[in-house]
């Protein structure tokens, strides 16, 4: 059996798709089931048990000769929140336990980090193991990250095979109930639908002209592409970056958007929120040599091809990955 964390969320979810798509249907599910709008994610998708993520351990210590491998995608993902005590809860306890299971039940562990460990991006964006402890993330959420990265490297009991997958701005379908977390491109998307036009964030920062801001976008279909190569393949065991390894403009996104929707551009700027304002990533881009040089060699999506295939077989249909 395989086993998803978080799998009714957005990525989660996906990768269950993912397998289910690949013809594996022995899959067990972990999350919180009692959110309705998320668990419209696992509809139609073929699973053998769901498991509340509170009772996961003891159902894994009854049942880990079943598993073959464990992706372990669920996590508080908020960046706006600061209360470390859940983050300290839901991110980094809760995975060190699930890797110190791991490596006791010779389970190989596949884990969600995060592009919010690289912080303000001044060190770079390298996938090595020297720099997360320099790392300074801008908010609890990318601490939680990092927090674990660290610990897990310092660990001389190990899974049978490990990577640490820093996700990048992924976005996709399946993300309908992350409100104010979903991806730019689902609220540039309904907010052309109510409005015939799109607010972005203003530039706080004299470097970058409004709507300048950079961001490697990553569609979640090549990140599940991934996450099922680091099964079959698992190459060298460690940390790695995932998203496309080019960075693109806000305006860029938001123009894609109306064309997909087959609209002229009507864009607009406001102020960023004053409680993320000084936490603000101004540039991200995925070193992705690494990766690659592992051996992956799947085409990324452009972002105006992931919008496109987004916008027209996904949200405007509300359909489901």
């Amino acid at each position: 059996m395989i086993i998803v964390t978080g799998a009714a969320g957005f990525i989660g979810s996906a990768m269950v798709g993912k397998l289910n798509n690949k013809g594996i249907k022995k899959i067990v599910v972990v999350d919180n089931f009692t959110h309705p709008v998320k668990n419209k994610n696992l509809q139609n998708k073929i699973i053998e048990e769901r498991v509340d993520r509170r009772d996961f351990f003891n159902w894994l210590e009854s049942n880990y000769k079943n598993i073959g491998f464990i992706y372990h995608l669920g996590a508080r993902t908020d960046t706006t929140e600061f209360n470390v005590e859940i983050f300290n809860q839901l991110n980094l306890n809760y995975s060190k336990t699930m890797w110190q299971m791991c490596s006791r039940y010779k389970i190989p562990l596949v884990y969600a980090s995060s592009a919010a460990t690289y912080g303000d991006g001044s060190l770079g964006y390298l996938d090595d193991h020297q720099l997360p402890y320099q790392l300074k993330p801008l908010n609890p959420y990318g601490d939680s990250k990092n927090d674990f990265d660290k610990w897990a490297l310092q660990q001389d009991e190990r899974p049978p095979y490990f990577a640490g997958m820093k996700f990048f701005n992924v976005y996709g379908p399946n993300e309908y109930h992350k409100g104010r977390m979903a991806s730019v491109v689902f609220h540039a998307f309904n907010q052309i639908r109510n409005t015939g036009g799109v607010r972005l964030f203003r530039s706080h920062n004299p470097g970058y002209a409004d709507g300048g801001q950079l961001r490697d976008f990553v569609y979640v279909k090549d990140v599940v592409d991934v996450l099922y190569y680091m099964m079959t393949n698992q190459p060298e065991s460690g940390l790695y970056n995932l998203g496309t390894g080019q960075a693109r403009t806000f305006l860029d996104l938001a123009k894609s958007v109306f064309r997909a929707s087959n609209l002229n551009d009507n864009i607009e700027f406001m102020d960023t929120p004053e409680d993320i304002r000084d936490k603000y990533q101004y540039f991200t881009e995925a070193r992705m040599e690494k990766l690659k040089s592992s051996g992956y060699l799947l085409p990324f999506y452009s972002l105006e091809e992931g919008i496109h295939e987004y916008v027209n077989d996904y949200l405007s249909e509300s359909k489901y990955f």
